[in-house]
């Protein structure tokens, strides 16, 4: 069986396993007045798990598989992939994960773009740092004033 087959059968065991709960056992300790509700808390978990069984078979069975080979992954010709700068984009993640804190959200997250979109071959300085700029303010914002959920926005010897 293919890899690609594999990981769509853990998947599925991860999804039936998921929708067990969230049918079974989230709704049992709702409180009376909850059950009347059309939305419980239950019911983006119990889409998730309808929609990743649904998917996991899609793959099981072969039906995204088109009549064009498009290419399948040669593990013994991984060099001639992109690799570098698939392992430079995850050491990337890791330092910004670890830099979201004491940089803050604004400088990391921009930096984290602008870094990113290099590594993946954009030069285009005048279109990089404006637009990741504006997706870093616009982010924050949403989840911030909209959502209300604090992200530090500034370094913490700032202050904020």
């Amino acid at each position: 069986m293919a890899l690609d087959r594999w990981i769509a059968l853990i998947l599925l065991g991860i999804c039936i396993v998921y929708g067990y709960t969230a049918w079974f056992t989230m709704d049992a300790g709702l409180a009376p007045f909850m059950r009347r509700n059309p939305v419980w808390p239950s019911s983006f978990p119990k889409v998730l798990s309808v929609l990743g069984i649904a998917a996991s078979f899609i793959i099981l069975t072969g039906l995204e598989k088109s009549e064009e080979k498009i290419g399948e992954i040669d593990h013994r010709r991984l060099t001639d992939y992109f690799l570098g700068q698939a392992l430079l984009l995850l050491s990337l993640m890791v330092v910004y994960a670890l830099c979201l804190r004491p940089l803050g959200f604004l400088f990391s997250t921009s930096a984290f773009l602008i870094i990113g979109s290099f590594i993946l071959g954009e030069r285009k300085w005048h279109v990089m740092i404006p637009v990741a700029l504006i997706a870093t303010g616009s982010v924050w914002y949403l989840v911030q004033e909209v959502l209300g959920i604090f992200l530090r926005p500034l370094p913490m010897f700032m202050g904020v």
